[in-house]
């Protein structure tokens, strides 16, 4: 419904904070930070952006998007909370456990919390997906 009262918002290039709490924007604006494990490692070649987190005011789920360089890992870790992952474009593979699945476009992936895991690229493509997690542990850590 578009009346004389509403307003459209151009995003391009902008994340704009609303009237009514929301947060909108274009993602490539969020800056890029070096992925870090949860145990601390340092994930070479790997890139996230928080999208939404608690901070803007999202009191359960944070959005993120991770890119992958190729030849890029994140190492084996856990946490006490889950994530839930769609892939947007390259290849890769993830590790639950012992247990490998190939990331490609359309992939959708849940990973319990307390379960070891990691990603790699596959090929010479960058491997890119959204990642969602709750922003508090939702188990106790293992």
């Amino acid at each position: 419904m578009n009346n004389n009262k509403q307003k459209t918002l151009d995003l391009k290039g902008k994340i704009i904070y609303g009237p009514y709490g929301e947060k909108v924007g274009d993602y490539s604006v969020v800056e890029e930070e070096v992925i870090i494990t949860a145990n601390g490692q340092e994930a070479r070649g790997a890139y996230i952006r928080w999208l939404i987190a608690e901070e803007d005011g999202a009191p359960l789920f944070a959005l993120r998007t991770i890119r992958m360089e190729p030849g890029a890992k994140v190492p084996p870790h856990k946490h006490p909370w889950e994530h839930e992952i769609y892939v947007l474009r390259g290849r890769g593979m993830l590790w639950i456990e012992d247990r490998g699945y190939v990331l490609e476009k359309g992939v959708f992936v849940y990973i319990p919390p307390n379960k070891l895991h990691y990603y790699y690229t596959v090929g010479d493509e960058e491997l890119e997906f959204v990642c969602i997690i709750p922003n508090k542990p939702t188990v106790e850590e293992e």
